[in-house]
């Protein structure tokens, strides 16, 4: 007998959440993962090596990582475009700086928003020796392509 599949396809959540406001439950556990000497990431959806044909994307909804970055460790700097990218840092702080000349560290209780548009570079970084920076980072396609890039941080003090 073959195996059943307990995991939703996209269209199948597409349809479901057309029909119903119920959400769709996936547990931690079935999530991709990701372990390197600087990172522990846990992946909603596929990203990077963590290819799931089965979830891809929720909608506009692209990327639901939850991050952990070691002391004195973290993203060089690298590209990116037509995306919106939502920061939340749970605990630590992160250091960003972009190609628009924005340097600043995301604090628990702080968000980043940042438009890549026509394109973007940035490095995200813990600067701690010895704490860890936690972190859950979101990404949505936008409905409008080739945006002027920005950045924004607000404290909203849920930290």
């Amino acid at each position: 007998m073959p195996k059943a599949r307990l995991t939703p396809t996209v269209q199948e959540i597409d349809n479901y959440m057309n029909q119903t406001v119920m959400p769709i439950v996936r547990k931690s556990s079935d999530r991709g993962h990701v372990q390197i000497d600087w990172l522990n990431s846990y992946h909603t959806f596929s990203f990077g090596n963590y290819q799931d044909p089965n979830w891809i994307q929720f909608k506009s909804l692209r990327v639901i990582n939850d991050d952990i970055i070691a002391p004195a460790s973290g993203f060089g700097t690298h590209g990116h475009q037509d995306m919106e990218i939502i920061t939340y840092v749970l605990s630590g702080a992160l250091e960003h700086k972009d190609s628009l000349g924005t340097g600043a560290v995301i604090y628990p209780g702080e968000v980043q928003r940042m438009t890549a548009g026509t394109g973007i570079t940035h490095s995200e970084f813990n600067n701690s020796p010895n704490t860890a920076v936690h972190l859950l980072q979101i990404w949505i396609i936008p409905d409008t392509i080739g945006l002027t890039p920005s950045y924004e941080q607000k404290a909203f003090g849920w930290g």
